[in-house]
């Protein structure tokens, strides 16, 4: 196995966010499967590589020993691939894709792992002839119910994070349930959220209105699924990423559902019953560590394997670029219009 570089912005607080964790978790999981390492480009870390060090070394000029032809650099950072992909156009490199919509493309040379199968299908469109690959985030063991606790004994109604949370659901929802209901809105990070979702009956998360406006998707929506997986009843926008695992009426409810006081009714309803809704285990499973480890041997495996084919043979396949598509739609247009006149 390749060495791996994860290649990130920086670790600390400055660059603090769901995709940071997530990327981090995925580091640690792939050091039980081949060396890997973090190595920043933004910030200077003295506890990580610096990537412009790393590139001087493989023309000799640097003083890190280790040489780093054969290892593998694994973009993650959606805003910066564009710029990233080309430095290391001479050396492998795959893109660990979290969410989808920053417009840039890959070449075939770049192998694509997503973390849902909703980002699958974008790259699967848009880079047909890449190697593409599913590997889902991993939902860390203590989110999971307690088997001797009562509806009663849970002492928050709703649960809500005001980060990438509607307009209308901080508002408009949360002011309605607040005068019926014990509501508690999270503004920080919370470092042990399972603690929370095992308190809480009701979630609440409406990321549709947040990602429309950063004009890219949502990758995964780790939140919903950990606080099901804690036994939380979860009203939930189901775009993008979160389409792969939530299953309205069956395993959550759809939240902004036509009215303000539709939402109210449902959620106090929930509340006051005992919950009917989970992740059945068969699904959670899919999530866990050590079906990501399984998973993640097998694709680096062939990624591996391609990487050694890669320094024999060039790739053949014509781009699905726009000339491409003109091309082919012009070609389309002239038969149809052959077939027109040859009747």
């Amino acid at each position: 196995m390749r060495k791996l570089y994860f290649l990130l912005p920086g670790t600390t607080n400055k660059f603090a966010c769901g995709g940071l964790w997530a990327e981090l978790k995925t580091l640690k999981l792939a050091q039980q499967v081949c060396d890997a390492e973090v190595v920043t480009y933004r910030q200077r870390e003295p506890e990580h590589l610096w990537l412009d060090d790393l590139l001087k070394s493989s023309s000799g000029s640097g003083a890190i020993a280790n040489p780093i032809s054969d290892a593998i650099f694994v973009m993650s950072w959606g805003f910066d691939v564009a710029k990233l992909a080309p430095r290391l156009k001479n050396f492998n490199a795959i893109y660990h894709a979290h969410s989808a919509g920053y417009g840039f493309n890959l070449p075939a040379a770049v192998p694509i792992i997503t973390v849902s199968r909703n980002t699958l299908g974008y790259w699967g469109q848009r880079s047909p002839h890449s190697l593409l690959y599913y590997l889902p985030n991993q939902i860390s063991e203590q989110f999971q119910i307690q088997p001797d606790q009562n509806w009663g004994d849970r002492d928050i109604d709703v649960l809500v994070q005001a980060r990438k949370s509607s307009s209308y659901l901080l508002n408009q929802l949360i002011p309605a349930l607040q005068t019926k209901c014990r509501v508690q809105v999270i503004d920080r990070y919370v470092e042990d959220l399972e603690t929370l979702f095992k308190r809480t009956k009701v979630y609440l998360y409406d990321s549709a209105e947040y990602w429309a406006v950063q004009g890219v998707s949502e990758g995964f929506g780790l939140q919903p699924m950990e606080a099901i997986a804690c036994g939380c009843q979860v009203f939930s926008s189901v775009n993008h990423g979160l389409s792969d695992y939530l299953d309205p009426a069956f395993n959550c409810y759809k939240i902004a559902g036509y009215s303000q006081e539709f939402d109210v009714q449902r959620i106090l309803k929930v509340i006051q019953n005992s919950p009917k809704l989970f992740l059945s285990n068969s699904i959670l499973e899919e999530y866990r560590s050590a079906n990501i480890i399984y998973r993640l041997e097998i694709i680096l495996e062939e990624i591996n394997d391609f990487f050694d084919h890669k320094q024999l043979c060039k790739g053949g396949i014509p781009e699905l670029n726009k000339l491409q598509i003109m091309k082919l739609r012009s070609q389309k247009l002239l038969a149809k219009i052959k077939k027109k006149f040859h009747r």
